[in-house]
Order: structure tokens, then sequence, then C-alpha cells
């Protein structure tokens, strides 16, 4: 967020009071690729992250990001926990996501979503709310496991810690000029969004009626996961200038986990 001044808090300093918070790393073996599913614990570990989001946002989604050459570094970094997905044969980060647990949003003031929205509909949730962003995968990297694993990551964070929603931006790419996600948004159905008193509102919203035209399209792979997982969408996507992206804010509580995928994002042990 761009009004957010940069913190003087090193990322190094909050490793303490995460190592107590943090599931321990795990790895996962598929027929391409041994995998490990493990939380930045250094600054180097969190610079990988943001390298490859570099690649993945700037390079090759365009995104005007300012910082570091090379790295995508925003004021909430430091606040976050980081989850990576390493390669274990060439020792790469090959998928990331940032998680924004509910004491370290207090601590920042606000979160990153309400940059491009109102979210004061979702107030009562942020005790045991988790925001969760920056999200991608190496291009090589795109099969599934990756995305798999990195939910599989989310899933025992949130259960290790007690968190029951989480919250974060599913950003689709507008090098059409929007309309594929105007005829996205146009196209999900009741059942894809959330109920009233949980709808948030877009500062900067997608001209959608302006947009749309009618043509049927399909989610992309990340909001079709989202919504098999039982997540929800809370409402009209906003416009992401800098990233140029339609983003649309999805809530996700684990009370309401489609039984079907609750083991691959909870495991074993949190499956019903």
């Amino acid at each position: 967020m761009r009004d957010l001044p940069t913190p003087t808090l090193p990322f190094a300093s909050t490793l303490f009071e995460s190592n107590r918070r943090l599931p321990r790393a795990e790895e996962t073996v598929t027929p391409q690729h041994r995998l490990q599913v493990a939380w930045a614990r250094s600054d180097e570990e969190l610079r990988e992250a943001q390298r490859l989001r570099y690649r993945v946002f700037a390079e090759e989604m365009g995104a005007h990001l300012s910082g570091p050459a090379g790295l995508d570094v925003d004021a909430f970094d430091a606040y976050c926990d980081h989850l990576l997905v390493r390669d274990l044969d060439t020792l790469k980060v090959v998928g990331t996501y940032r998680v924004l647990p509910p004491h370290q949003a207090a601590r920042i003031g606000r979160l990153y979503a309400e940059s491009e929205f109102d979210v004061s509909r979702l107030a009562h949730l942020r005790p045991k709310m988790v925001e969760v962003g920056r999200s991608c995968v190496h291009p090589d990297y795109r099969s599934g496991s990756v995305i798999m694993s990195l939910w599989g990551g989310l899933g025992g964070y949130m259960t290790h810690n007690g968190y029951e929603t989480m919250l974060g931006c599913a950003s689709v790419a507008m090098a059409d000029g929007g309309h594929y996600a105007a005829n996205l948004y146009c196209s999900l159905g009741a059942n894809a969004l959330t109920a009233p008193e949980y709808r948030a509102f877009p500062h900067t919203p997608l001209p959608v009626d302006e947009l749309r035209t009618g043509a049927v399209v399909t989610p992309p792979p990340l909001i079709k996961g989202y919504l098999r997982l039982g997540a929800k969408i809370c409402g009209a996507p906003a416009w992401d200038p800098d990233f140029n992206t339609a983003d649309f804010l999805t809530l996700f509580r684990l009370s309401e986990i489609n039984e079907r995928y609750a083991r691959h994002f909870l495991g074993e042990s949190g499956a019903r």
C-alpha cells in the first residue's frame, strides 16, 4: 500500500515470535518434483519470495513496482509470515504466499485489502482472520502440485494457530482491457457470492457494465480452486492500476469448507 510508511522493524526481528507459531517444514513428493513446504525464517528466505514475486508480477504480468531492483517489496512484508514451496532438486523457491495474522494486522493498523475495498462489514471476523496475498507460482511449475502444496501449508497454519477465516484478493489480469474480468463477475452465480452481511465495496470499482460483452467465460485456476474449496466472492471487483488487475476479494471460512477438498487443505488430521 502506497500510503503506509516503510516499517523500521526488520523481518529478522520477528523471527523468535514467528518460530513459536509456524508449523514445521514438510516434504511433498510428486511424479515431477520433490517439494518442501516451509515458512521463511530469515531475511534471505524472504528475499527469495520477493524475487519470485517480481518475476511473476513485474516481468510476466507487467506490474509497475517500486523498490529494490528485481524484488517485489512493500510495507506489509515485515509484518507477514511468508510461505515458500522449494524444489529440493534445484533449491529454488517456486511458489509463495504471504499471510498477515490478526495480531500483526492490528499492529500495522489495517489490512492490505483496505487499500482497495471497504471491508467494514467483516470487522467482527478480524480477531481470528488472516489475510493472504502475493500468491504466485513459477511458470515452470503450474501443473497444480505447487498450489496444492501452498494450500496445504495455509491449512496447517490456520489450524495450528486456531484461525477461522481467510481473506484475500484473487487477481485477474486485464491484458484484454478488462472484458474477461467483467464477464467473469457477471457469470458468477449467487452461490459464489457471500451473503450481503459479508460484502465488501471497492474504492475504485471495475466498470463492469461498460466492459462486459456477454461472453461465457470460465474462472481462472486460482478462483476456481477457491470456489471449489468453499470460498465466496465478497462482491464486485476493484481495479488495481499498479498491477493492472481486477481484484476479486475472496472470503473463506473453515466452517464452510467443501468436504470433498478438506483433505487437500487441512491434511488427514483436519479432514472430517
